[in-house]
């Protein structure tokens, strides 16, 4: 079994910034020559989320306004400037495994891979990539 890591920086733009990761996690696993195994993509962050949806501006939207009933960022928090964005990022995962089937990931017809950044400034992130199989 062989097993890469890789990691990359990126920014985000502030508060609710979607970022696809689709293409890039493609390369990674296509650039490995793993035909089949797994992609485990992470974000190491307190205030970043990686989802699974499809890639639609209405949705996105969506989201957002999901986002803000569930979790305001304009409520009594003991937390100071921020807590919202940690409560966020409390109910969303920071990690995704996917499958790799003949080199190529898995994803349902409509599914893209993106970072949600839940903090309320822009930020410098960093994903980090682990492709293992064979």
């Amino acid at each position: 079994m062989r097993v890469i890591n890789e990691s990359f920086t990126f920014s985000t733009e502030g508060e609710i910034d979607f970022v696809d990761l689709t293409d890039k996690v493609r390369g990674v696993v296509r650039e490995s020559g793993v035909r089949n195994g797994l992609v485990h993509v992470f974000a190491p962050h307190a205030t970043g989320v990686i989802v699974l949806t499809e890639y639609d501006s209405n949705l996105l939207n969506d989201i957002r306004n999901v986002l803000e009933r569930l979790i305001p960022r304009r409520a009594s928090y003991g937390h100071p400037s921020n807590a919202h964005s940690h409560l966020r990022s409390m109910f969303l995962c920071p990690d995704r495994t996917l499958p790799i089937v003949d080199g190529r990931v898995t994803l349902g017809t409509w599914q893209s891979l993106f970072f949600i950044e839940t903090d309320v400034h822009p930020r410098q992130r960093t994903l980090i990539i682990q492709v293992l199989g064979e």
